[in-house]
């Protein structure tokens, strides 16, 4: 047998305000009892709130009194006319009068009341605000029996949230005790409706009764921990507003977060009271706790009731220029003035405060869509309309993005500028963290010398493990909490399109750099250094929305049906580590697919070769890029590479250069957290020619195998095999072809061949040429620097080298051609990153590239990569793929 009650219509009066209680009351007619009246409080300004347009709109009879009593006593008329409705039920949905008890005990069923606090705590009327202020980590509302005005009426229902740690009253509110408020009421009068609604006596233990915040009693106390003070200044954003005095004026802060990170570098504030000193930085002002941990706080408002933005805090703008408007702009601030007086039913002149006027915070929701609606789709977020109150400012501001133009920092930092190559170059030379370029954290700096003259361009900041640290920090900020993290996949994509076009509308200034830093021929430079770093940015940005997972099918776990799915998920902070030979081209293979994934990156260039990753920082900030997610940190890779290495919350490195660092790397990686590690390092690549290759052919691309880009690749033909029957016409020909290379200025159009890219490297060059001639190897040419100013390595040619000699064996990583007859040795290295064959018979070329084991197998060419064909080795030549 079933038992149940069906619902009654039920003659409810609600009594109450905002838009809460509109809602509330739509949701009782909605349930079908009947509304015989609304009570609500009087028009402001001649704005009728709410509740009573919601009832009005309904032909339901609304009340709207001042008050309900006088001396605690009702007022005989407002009594009887309310009586007169003949309510079963009062519902107090939110209520900011006293109501006097002859009208909270007349109903049959009496009177139920919304209250947002888990009672007994927090009884008063600023209960969100103190489960905010005193850390409370749960929160919620009662739905309970009213009383007489102090909150201890019987329990009829509670609900409970989590409350998150950067929970403000908008965000709780928005989030949990509106919308389950609402639906909380209406389920509330449904058990009153079927008699099941308890009432359980609130127990006194642990009760508080919290003061009513006003402006007056929200000074912040400096003398209490840093998370104390966040939870005041969060508990009262933004009614009242938490201040403090600063420079004798009273300022409210707003926007409060725990400032886990390192102490930010800013300008330094007094606060009376604290006991130290607030930092205005980057990204807003850092307040500190007693216990030396720090708060940051977004944005301030001043005594005058100007809001900014507290990183501006201090800062004397000078004011801004007034803007020209057009004839539509004109209009527009036309429809903006009706909108505003639509909202607060007062005269619009431009000093009008929109919140001294009265609106709410609801109101900022409609201002906002109207500004919409009636000016063109111009979008706003709510801040802009909190943080422009007087109508010429908010005025200001729409114009301001209707013409698209953001409340930015002007990209401000301190370069060195030089002209050369016909060009006026500007060159960034600090550290670049979060989109910011600033000195070491010790103020080091070393200098960076042009290769073809040994001349110092400039001094470069040397970077710390701590400013590793630092940067870190700022790659997880933007990674976890940032615009990055949340970016949809499509538009990391445009991000990257626009950095691809601002690095060729600036290619020229970007080889140039590349040319004085690392020696590279201005015109290769242009063409493979920028040109493929371009060609790698744009490829891999159309990557970006093709990145995809797998369904799987699985045996179903019988009655149910099992859908399994992978996704790819992007790593989080990558460190990246690039040698000198390609600065800017090795930065962009590996930066690029990092970034198309929607990983973070810390990159240390080569100490020899910062200049053009400082620059492409530049550019990245113009591109769009949001601040951490590429940092570049110029110095040692003792310190700097060491410190990535170890560092815990780096999840991954990428380096290019030595085996035996790779080791290192490797090893450090492991230790630590077991980051994952992708290694491209040593090369000894075999070219073997054989005797029916196109000769012509053979010779030039030899040529280019050895000698391209001044020898300094790693991928250059470490070792030749010339078969017997060929190997003096050979020889003989690249002396020709060799003694026609012009060596000389990289700056030059006509030059072939720049210098080595530092001192120590020409120097190990020469020592490898002695050492090959003392082994027995026959020197044909050059083995000497060239005899000109700056770091000129004379091109080399050697034959005769035997296969368990020191240059049969190492990488010299210059010009040098090492040449033996044929062919013993090919797989015998430690090294497979690449290889090449020239041969006329296919089944000849397919056999020798199935046999030797290298990355990549050149077949009747050399030095043809291209930006979507995997690079990487085998054997010590490292593991993991660019590109």
């Amino acid at each position: 047998m079933f038992c149940f009650q069906s619902l009654q219509r039920m003659k409810i009066a609600v009594i109450g305000q905002s838009v809460f209680g509109a809602d509330v009351y739509k949701l009782l007619q909605k349930d079908g009892h009947e509304i015989v009246g609304v009570f609500t409080v009087p028009d402001v300004n001649g704005k009728p709130d709410p509740l009573a347009v919601a009832a009005q709109s309904d032909g339901i009879p609304v009340f709207k009194y001042k008050r309900w009593q006088i001396k605690k006593q009702p007022i005989p008329e407002v009594l009887a006319e309310y009586q007169k409705l003949g309510a079963e039920l009062n519902v107090l949905p939110f209520c900011s009068q006293f109501i006097p008890m002859d009208v909270i005990n007349f109903p049959k069923e009496r009177s139920i009341i919304y209250h947002p606090s888990i009672l007994p705590l927090h009884r008063g009327a600023s209960a969100i605000n103190w489960t905010l202020m005193q850390g409370d980590k749960v929160g919620g509302f009662s739905v309970f029996w009213a009383d007489d005005g102090l909150d201890t009426g019987p329990i009829l229902l509670q609900k409970k949230t989590y409350v998150a740690p950067n929970d403000t009253v908008d965000t709780i509110y928005n989030r949990f005790l509106y919308p389950e408020g609402v639906k909380a009421m209406g389920e509330a009068v449904r058990l009153i409706d079927t008699g099941m609604a308890p009432k359980i006596v609130q127990n006194e233990d642990g009760a508080t009764y919290d003061a009513m915040m006003k402006k007056s009693n929200a000074v912040i106390n400096w003398d209490q921990s840093a998370e104390a003070i966040h939870n005041w200044i969060r508990g009262c954003d933004k009614v009242p507003g938490a201040w403090a005095t600063i420079n004798g004026e009273q300022v409210t802060l707003y926007g409060s977060k725990m400032w886990n990170r390192m102490e930010p570098r800013g300008r330094s504030v007094e606060i009376q009271g604290a006991s130290r000193p607030a930092i205005v930085h980057k990204n807003g002002m850092v307040v500190f706790g007693k216990d030396g941990k720090m708060v940051n706080i977004s944005q301030v408002q001043m005594a005058s009731g100007k809001m900014i933005n507290a990183n501006k805090f201090g800062r004397d703008d000078g004011g801004e220029s007034k803007i020209e408007l057009t004839s539509e702009e004109k209009t527009m601030i036309a429809d903006l003035k009706k909108v505003w007086a639509g909202i607060l039913n007062v005269d619009v002149e431009i000093t009008t405060d929109f919140f001294k006027s009265g609106a709410g915070s609801m109101d900022v929701v409609r201002l906002v869509e109207e500004v919409k609606e009636k000016c063109n789709g111009v979008s706003l977020e709510n801040d802009d309309v909190y943080m422009n109150t007087v109508f010429e400012d908010f005025c200001t501001c729409v114009v301001k993005r209707g013409r698209g133009i953001e409340d930015k920092e002007p990209f401000e930092f301190e370069a060195v500028k030089m002209r050369k190559n016909n060009m006026d170059l500007t060159i960034p030379y600090q550290l670049f963290i979060e989109n910011e370029f600033m000195d070491s954290s010790d103020g080091k700096m070393f200098k960076t010398i042009n290769p073809a003259n040994e001349e110092v361009i400039c001094e470069v900041s040397r970077g710390t493990p701590d400013d590793v640290n630092r940067a870190v920090e700022a790659a997880k900020e933007a990674f976890f909490e940032g615009p990055w993290g949340k970016m949809n996949a499509r538009d990391r994509g445009k991000l990257m399109y626009r950095l691809a076009d601002l690095m060729e509308e600036h290619k020229e200034e970007l080889a140039t750099l590349e040319s004085i830093d690392s020696g590279a021929v201005y015109t290769l430079a242009l063409k493979t250094h920028v040109g493929m770093s371009i060609d790698t940015f744009r490829y891999f940005a159309g990557w970006c929305d093709k990145i995809q997972g797998k369904t799987i099918p699985i045996n179903h776990s019988t009655p149910n049906r099992n859908l399994t799915y992978t996704k790819r998920e992007p790593i989080g902070v990558c460190g990246i580590v690039v040698p000198w030979n390609y600065p800017l081209m090795m930065l962009a293979w590996k930066m690029a697919a990092c970034l198309a994934a929607g990983n973070v990156v810390l990159l240390k260039p080569a100490q020899v070769t910062p200049l053009t990753a400082l620059k492409f920082a530049e550019l990245s900030v113009k591109a769009g890029f949001p601040p951490g997610v590429i940092n570049i940190l110029p110095g040692p890779g003792s310190s700097i590479g060491q410190a990535m290495s170890e560092h815990p919350d780096i999840r991954k490195i990428g380096f290019t250069g030595s085996t035996p660092i790779g080791k290192t790397i490797m090893e450090s990686c492991a230790k630590v957290n077991v980051k994952k590690v992708g290694l491209e390092l040593g090369g000894k690549s075999p070219l073997i020619i054989f005797s029916d290759c196109d000769i012509d052919k053979a010779v030039r691309m030899a040529c280019s195998a050895v000698f391209f880009n001044k020898g300094e690749n790693c991928i250059a033909a470490g070792r030749l095999f010339v078969e017997d029957s060929i190997h003096d016409e050979f020889i003989e020909r690249v002396v020709a072809e060799v003694k026609k290379m012009k060596v000389g200025d990289p700056l030059n159009r006509s030059t072939d061949h720049g210098p080595q890219n530092h001192r120590a490297h020409l120097e190990k060059l020469v020592e490898f040429c002695d050492i090959g001639v003392k082994e027995g190897a026959t020197l044909v040419y050059g083995g000497k620097q060239a005899d000109m100013p700056g770091l000129f390595m004379t091109p080399t040619v050697f034959t005769d080298v035997e296969d368990d000699t020191m240059m049969a064996i190492e990488e010299s990583f210059g010009p040098i051609m090492i040449v033996s007859r044929f062919m013993d040795g090919a797989n015998a290295s430690e090294y497979g990153l690449a290889s090449g064959v020239f041969t006329k018979d296919i089944n000849k070329a397919m056999t020798v590239a199935d046999g030797i084991k290298a990355g990549t197998v050149f077949v009747n060419t050399y030095n043809k990569t291209d930006v979507a064909s995997p690079f990487g080795g085998f054997k010590q030549s490292g593991f993991g793929k660019d590109l």
